[in-house]
């Protein structure tokens, strides 16, 4: 309550009044000079108690005001004593002391801090695991193990007669015949009859005339080696018509780039 002395003052009139009233209503009803007076005693006690719990108030002052008019009412003779009369004043005082018992329970309930609620922090949201990306395949060619190889074939390596003995201008002319030896010497160790060479042109003779007369042999003795040997492919040709660049490159000791040219050469020719 608060601790206003005109509040003060105001509660303990009223409840002198009451207390009066409380206590010759009491003594009408049966009770004792000293029991009497619990009756008032115990109603104040209850309306103080009410006041400061701030609960069960207007119980208490419809309370406080049936027992005063009540008992004004047998003062003057307007109201007799009856049996619900008696009984109404004597279940007063275990009626109070019930009520207080609960408002001490309430009023120590309330002055207990309540237990803070434990706070729920909201979890963060997990992101979404990423989709794992599709694994790329890259599809290789598989090559075959046993390839043939794109390089061309060479067979054994046989020094060219011009080039072996050289020419020695036109003092020695040419030199012996050695390539036409060595493809007779090819063609007898394959089992094939050799060919008519075709009839090879005699240049020439050149005197000397400075540096370029060995120059101008050397040029128609290579020319005359190409032509002689697209003769002999043409022969060839007359009795192997499928008889193919690289087969000549190794009849003839020179390579297979060079015997498909010479192929070229004899076929354009016929």
């Amino acid at each position: 309550m608060k601790r206003d002395p005109l509040l003060w003052v105001a509660t303990a009139a009223v409840l002198i009044v009451l207390a009066s009233a409380e206590y010759e209503l009491a003594r009408a009803c049966g009770f004792g000079l000293y029991v009497a007076a619990g009756v008032p005693a115990a109603l104040d006690v209850y309306a103080l108690a009410a006041l400061r719990a701030r609960r069960d108030v207007f119980t208490v002052v419809l309370t406080l005001i049936a027992v005063n008019a009540a008992s004004h009412l047998v003062e003057v003779g307007l109201l007799p004593v009856s049996v619900p009369l008696v009984v109404g004043v004597s279940a007063i005082a275990p009626l109070v002391l019930w009520r207080v018992h609960r408002l001490s329970e309430a009023g120590v309930s309330d002055e207990t801090p309540a237990a803070p609620e434990p706070s729920v922090i909201p979890a963060e949201p997990v992101p979404a695991v990423a989709q794992l990306a599709e694994p790329i395949t890259v599809d290789r060619a598989s090559e075959p193990v046993d390839t043939a190889p794109h390089a061309p074939v060479l067979g054994p390596w046989t020094p060219v007669a011009e080039l072996a003995g050289g020419t020695g201008g036109t003092t020695g002319g040419t030199g012996p015949d050695l390539l036409g030896d060595h493809f007779a010497a090819v063609r007898s160790a394959i089992g094939e009859a050799p060919a008519e060479p075709a009839t090879e042109p005699v240049p020439p003779a050149v005197p000397p005339s400075g540096t370029g007369a060995a120059d101008i042999v050397s040029e128609d003795t290579a020319n005359t080696t190409f032509e002689r040997r697209v003769a002999t492919v043409r022969n060839w040709l007359q009795a192997e018509p499928e008889l193919t660049g690289t087969e000549i490159g190794n009849r003839l000791g020179v390579s297979a780039s060079y015997g498909r040219r010479l192929l070229r050469t004899a076929r354009d020719e016929s």
